[in-house]
């Protein structure tokens, strides 16, 4: 068969377009010189040379690639182990578009068609993408074809070519992470939009803008949680020398009040701000309805559609309910409590989360009788010798402990405000039964994602079918390219207000800003609002063990006594200390944990230092503030693994 110049071959086969060569054609996509995504030497050992008996039938191969390219909508060369050809078909699979794909690791003469490929196309690594005979190029080409819109015009959306996108970000979602993200980007230039709804509880309580935090959650408890700590302090004072002889009752109304007067502020400097950065708001349920479209619907039933070159979802997540008799018609639940309108009265909280501990702490602290029915273990996730000690401390201090049963129904006996309510439960280790009569069942037993009925499917994203958690990279990115998730809903990730702050503010950056920089999860500080704070940031003790093993950690603690409690005598060896030292890494600090009087505060200011590589000889040199609750950390020398005693005799 007589050779051909490459032009006279191509016009022989057919029409086939190229894009001009970008830089460092013949390397790998980036910058010339430099491995980039699809330096294939970079990521697998090159497979042997073939043996081969003949030399290839050049001629027969290249008249073989361009009918494949030519026979197919999409047409992907691809080598089965590399991811970058995986993303580009999850690119594909996302905008509902069948694609053909050759592997050439696994297909005969696999090799002698790469080579036609980089001598058609000036292009040696893979992918090698070509839509509609034209072609596209590697990963990256294909990823920006995508974003301005060439892609989408070679494959002949016409609603793409005509329509162009009404806002650049819509962000479903209008909690914490989905303001700084909106926020970030209407700063950044983009054009943004936030729907946020709230779907009334089955009681129909609902809230404004600014998500669970602001509404019924961080906010909310933190002040419930002070209005308990000053009854304690009315009762400290006496021992300080105030007198007073008016007998002090706590009135629930007036504390719900100001409560939601604040959070109304609040909802209402959000709209502000938002109006201020030029960001559209709609109090609208979103829901897609095309990869790149979404419908909003208002509480009068008003439906807009709106569409974005990108989303990211924000929708964060909502309390769960039993699935017994009578939940959802006489328990409330965190959604409910904050703005209840009475008293609850004597109330049975259901669960052993942190959500259930603050609420049953500040209830008791307010003076109310409080019973907490456990199924397992307190704080499931937290270090457990701190867990037993905060729940130690509840039940010294007036709750009620019902361990190791469940509630299996709820059932009225008078209506009222509060009511009457009969609670029937079961022993998880055996056939036990018991039943007793309480105003108020709270129920605080976990939280699901809200992403279920939002239209995911429609578009592909991928969902835990278990939790509704949604899985992402370490971009917080889906498996569908132009849709992004931050918050609680995010699978195996930290459910924090600040984490999902951080989080949304770094995607829009990353976005639209030229960052690269990505949210940290590792060595977050929390802590737990129960009537003894308890700090933690780093890793539980029993963790630590099985990830580092227990021969290479040493654990410092000690028990102590703050100096405002020695005048009212309150609970000497109560509060308490630890951290944790990984040995093998110059005792490097890798637990900070506290339970004791304003351990928020404590453990933010570690935090940092934690962040910084914080030793234990750095603690040793650190001077204290005397008299404070923080300087034990700078002072520690017992050991768990010594056995010596740390209690306190004074400050």
């Amino acid at each position: 068969m007589p050779q051909h110049a490459l032009p006279l071959d191509l016009q022989r086969v057919g029409p086939l377009v190229l894009l001009p060569a970008t830089e460092g054609a013949g390397m790998a996509e980036g910058q010339p010189g430099r491995r980039g995504e699809g330096d294939l030497a970079a990521m697998a050992p090159p497979p042997p040379p073939p043996v081969q008996t003949r030399l290839p039938d050049w001629d027969g191969l290249k008249l073989r690639v361009r009918n494949l390219i030519a026979s197919h909508r999409v047409m992907i060369f691809s080598k089965s182990y590399c991811p970058y050809c995986n993303k580009v078909k999850e690119l594909f699979r996302s905008l509902h578009v069948d694609y053909y794909a050759l592997e050439l690791d696994i297909t005969d003469d696999g090799a002698s068609i790469q080579q036609v490929l980089a001598e058609l196309t000036n292009q040696r690594t893979v992918p090698n993408v070509f839509v509609n005979g034209t072609h596209i190029g590697g990963c990256d080409a294909t990823y920006q074809a995508y974003k301005d819109g060439s892609l989408q015009k070679l494959l002949g959306d016409n609603q793409t070519i005509t329509e162009p996108y009404e806002y650049d970000l819509i962000i479903i979602g209008g909690g914490s992470g989905g303001l700084a993200c909106s926020k970030e980007a209407a700063a950044l230039g983009k054009k943004v939009m936030v729907l946020d709804y709230v779907v009334p509880t089955p009681l129909g309580t609902t809230w404004g803008l600014g998500g669970t935090c602001v509404n019924v959650g961080c906010i909310p408890k933190k002040l419930m949680h002070q209005a308990a700590l000053l009854g304690q302090a009315l009762q400290d004072s006496r021992k300080f020398g105030w007198q007073y002889e008016e007998q002090v009752k706590h009135n629930w109304e007036t504390m719900v009040e100001a409560v939601q007067n604040y959070i109304g502020s609040l909802n209402w400097g959000y709209r502000v701000s938002l109006r201020e950065k030029s960001v559209t708001y709609l109090n609208s349920y979103g829901e897609f309805v095309e990869p790149h479209k979404i419908k909003a619907t208002n509480r009068k039933g008003q439906v807009t559609y709106h569409t974005a070159e990108t989303f990211v979802l924000a929708t964060g997540e909502r309390p769960r309910y039993l699935g017994i008799p009578g939940d959802k018609e006489f328990c409330i639940t965190s959604d409910d409590l904050f703005s209840l309108p009475y008293c609850p009265g004597k109330t049975l909280v259901v669960g052993a989360s942190y959500v259930a501990l603050e609420c049953a702490g500040f209830l008791a602290g307010l003076g109310l009788d409080v019973t907490v029915m456990v199924r397992s273990i307190l704080l499931r996730g937290f270090d457990q010798e701190m867990a037993e000690k905060v729940g130690a401390y509840m039940e010294t201090h007036g709750v009620k402990f019902i361990k190791k049963f469940v509630p299996v129904q709820v059932e009225q006996l008078e209506q009222g405000m509060p009511g009457r309510l009969k609670v029937t439960a079961k022993s998880t280790e055996g056939s036990e039964t018991l039943e007793e009569e309480y105003n108020t069942v709270l129920l605080a037993i976990g939280r699901d994602a809200c992403t279920r009925n939002i239209g995911l499917q429609t578009i592909g994203v991928k969902i835990n079918e278990k939790n509704g958690k949604v899985p992402v990279n370490d971009e917080e990115q889906t498996n569908v390219p132009h849709v992004y998730a931050i918050g609680d809903i995010l699978e195996g990730k930290l459910e924090l207000t600040p984490v999902a702050i951080q989080a949304g503010r770094l995607l829009a950056q990353r976005l639209y800003g030229g960052s690269s920089k990505k949210c940290d999860y590792i060595n977050v500080p929390t802590t737990v609002f129960t009537p003894l704070e308890y700090g933690s940031c780093g890793y539980p003790e029993q963790k630590a063990i099985d990830e580092y093993g227990e021969q290479n950690l040493e654990v410092y603690h000690t028990l102590f006594w703050p100096l405002e409690w020695t005048v009212p005598g309150r609970d000497n060896n109560t509060c308490y200390a630890k951290v944790i030292c990984n040995k093998q890494d110059n005792n490097r600090v890798i637990g900070l944990h506290v339970l004791g009087p304003n351990a928020g505060e404590i453990t933010q200011g570690f935090a940092a230092a934690i962040k910084c590589g914080l030793t234990k000889e750095l603690l040793d040199e650190t001077i204290g503030i005397h008299p404070t609750c923080a300087e034990v950390f700078t002072t520690m020398d017992i050991t768990k693994s010594s056995g010596q005693d740390i209690t306190q005799k004074g400050c």
